[in-house]
């Protein structure tokens, strides 16, 4: 049975705040920190760079942890690249996929600027960018986005949950249709891996993408590339330890997933990034989901309640929380939160400029949800805003 406050124990730094900034980063638990520390103090080597035993037992732990990512999220390991984060892993998409002048890419409002910048950038080699509008729950009709497609659209990049409103995309439905028209899609997973169970098998994009430091509980600094023909990219880095040969002419890359991890890799990082997944998978991604959807709906809906606080974004929703107290800058509403109850959420665009343009407000209070949180914590949030309310003229 789900236990958070034995889960809270894996977390010291929530003896001190209430943690509700989960969207942008999560709390990483004490067996990942350890697995890191353990490189350090026991084993530190390179990867894939040495036949000493440090060298070998470094290479060991850094593809177990591919393999337990891998496994993770049902994806073949040898499909599976390390990366720092998501908006590097779409950057390998964008900059390596075999584009021609007069192709278009879809997008839709409510992506994070790193799921629109690189597509973006498309328009310098002739690639156009076509903007699909939500609904004003930030949920996108999958309809909307087939009718969006012609003979030259050659992807199709969406968010599985929107960072802005917390609406949860039907990409299944976005990926078959998209692929009954031969075009690719990338799913942003950013917010729903390990939030959520996830079967690439199942779902079928062609890339997925999402950070180590969300709900899969990694360090910063980490991210996942799924590529299921990684063949049709063209590795964005090259040099040491992505190649097979090297002439004074010419070099012959390795296969994926080394030809796509140029440089030494973040080894703490990932190896940290396996251990968390174990973790997560350890106390099980469905009850993980249960917990926080419980928590998340009761917030939205006790928010909603209060005079003078607006709430955004569907009825069912997944962790994500965005509110204003009306006549509040946000910013403003999110240090009281801090100042006065130790409570942290994040305030602003939240890198979404976009979608929160298409509110048509200046910014949201975020209220974001992880395994850790509380129906007490839930209890805080919702008096401490009603008390900040009194503060309006």
């Amino acid at each position: 049975m789900y236990d958070v406050h034995s889960v809270r124990e894996d977390f010291p730094v929530l003896k001190d705040v209430i943690y509700l900034d989960s969207a942008a980063t999560t709390q990483t638990p004490v067996p990942a920190v350890k697995a890191m520390e353990d490189f350090f103090y026991k084993y530190a080597g390179n990867h894939g760079r040495g036949a000493h035993r440090l060298a070998r037992e470094t290479t060991n732990h850094y593809e177990d942890a591919r393999e337990s990512v891998a496994d993770f999220l049902n994806a073949d390991a040898n499909k599976t690249v390390f990366t720092r984060n998501a908006t590097e892993s779409i950057n390998i998409v964008s900059r390596g996929f075999p584009w021609e002048s007069g192709d278009n890419v879809i997008v839709t409002l409510v992506e994070h600027h790193s799921n629109l910048l690189p597509w973006m950038r498309l328009k310098e080699i002739g690639v156009e960018l076509r903007i699909v509008k939500p609904a004003i729950s930030g949920i996108v009709d999958p309809e909307d986005i087939a009718d969006a497609i012609d003979d030259r659209t050659r992807m199709v990049a969406v968010n599985h949950i929107s960072n802005v409103f917390g609406s949860i995309q039907d990409v299944g439905s976005i990926v078959k249709l998209a692929h009954k028209h031969g075009v690719k899609v990338l799913v942003d997973g950013s917010q729903s891996a390990g939030h959520m169970p996830i079967d690439i098998k199942s779902l079928d994009p062609d890339f997925f993408v999402t950070p180590g430091h969300k709900g899969l509980l990694g360090p910063q600094g980490t991210g996942v590339l799924f590529m299921k023909d990684p063949d049709e990219i063209e590795p964005v880095f090259l040099g040491g330890g992505m190649v097979n040969s090297v002439t004074e002419s010419g070099y012959v890359p390795e296969a994926s997933p080394t030809k796509f991890e140029a440089g030494t890799p973040n080894i703490p990082g990932v190896i940290g990034l396996g251990r968390a997944v174990e973790y997560v998978k350890d106390i099980g991604v469905s009850d993980i989901e249960k917990h926080e959807l419980a928590l998340t709906r009761d917030a939205a809906a006790r928010l909603a309640e209060l005079d003078g606080v607006e709430v955004y974004g569907p009825v069912e929703r997944s962790g994500v929380v965005p509110f204003n107290v009306l006549g509040m800058n946000a910013h403003d509403v999110a240090m009281i939160l801090d100042q006065t109850r130790a409570i942290c959420v994040r305030s602003g665009y939240h890198c979404a400029m976009p979608g929160i343009n298409f509110l048509g407000v200046d910014g949201t209070v975020r209220a974001s949800f992880a395994l850790y949180n509380t129906e007490e914590e839930v209890d805080i949030l919702v008096d401490t805003v009603s008390k900040i309310t009194s503060l309006v003229d």
